[in-house]
């Protein structure tokens, strides 16, 4: 399956998730109708880009809650595993989503989970900025090794 575009409807889901060391549920429709919601898939939690993806999200915290919207990182990796590493380079104090079972079915219904070897079942490192409304307003996706700019995302949330 191919990643969704900019105009797609973001497909609705239900995840444990991690919000400054506390496990709650993350359910993408409950944010409808309230806020922007920045979906930043990262393949692996101890990989050194994924760390500083998600920091310079926590850096830029402020400004995206002052845009309207909320952060929330989203991997394949078990919630125990999220929390373990949360722990090391948190804390975090946006939701850190566990896409684990059904594994990476959330990362499929995006078109961004890896089927190729050598990171089959990874998801591949991708932004989406879904509005308030459930639509995909921008969506990039980056290399492995690629660090994504928060503030591409910030220049969206600006002229939304």
């Amino acid at each position: 399956m191919s990643p969704l575009n900019v105009g797609d409807r973001a497909p609705d889901f239900d995840l444990p998730a991690l919000v400054a060391g506390i496990k709650q549920r993350f359910r993408l429709r409950e944010q409808r109708g309230k806020k922007h919601i920045v979906l930043a898939f990262y393949p692996f939690n101890w990989e050194p880009v994924s760390g500083k993806h998600l920091a310079s999200y926590q850096v830029e915290r402020e400004q995206f809650l002052a845009g309207g919207a909320e952060t929330v990182g989203v991997s394949v990796e078990s919630i125990m595993n999220t929390t373990a590493w949360e722990r090391e380079i948190g804390p975090f104090d946006f939701p850190l989503c566990s896409d684990y079972w059904p594994h990476g079915e959330v990362a499929a219904n995006y078109g961004v989970l890896r089927t190729e070897q050598p990171d089959a079942g990874a998801s591949d490192r991708a932004v989406f900025l879904v509005d308030n409304s459930g639509k995909i307003r921008f969506r990039k996706l980056y290399g492995k090794s690629e660090l994504p700019n928060a503030q591409e995302v910030l220049e969206v949330l600006r002229r939304i």
